[in-house]
């Protein structure tokens, strides 16, 4: 468990790091790129929650918030992306 939460800490670490220092112009395609990430993220929560004892309502409860939390993650990040790629088409 503290294994897991260490690497956690590193990667919440790491992308925070990563996404300072990244140009703001390139906030789009880094969006893009991350919501493919969150795809996956998605996939794997769902392999887990699929493998999780159900005689188990810790493992259950926490593969479940890892579903909802991965799924709204890539939604957003989809509602996000719309919202940017939308401010740079010409208006008529």
């Amino acid at each position: 468990m503290m294994e897991a939460l260490y690497i956690f800490m590193l990667a919440a670490f790491t992308g925070y790091e990563v996404i300072a220092r990244v140009p703001v112009i390139l906030h789009t395609p880094l969006m893009s790129g991350s919501n493919f990430v969150h795809g996956v993220v998605l996939v794997g929560a769902m392999v887990v929650l699929g493998h999780a004892d159900p005689e188990d309502p810790l493992q259950l409860a926490i593969g479940f918030i890892a579903v909802v939390l991965g799924a709204a993650n890539a939604a957003g990040g989809y509602v996000v992306t719309e919202r940017m790629l939308a401010m740079f088409t010409k208006k008529n």
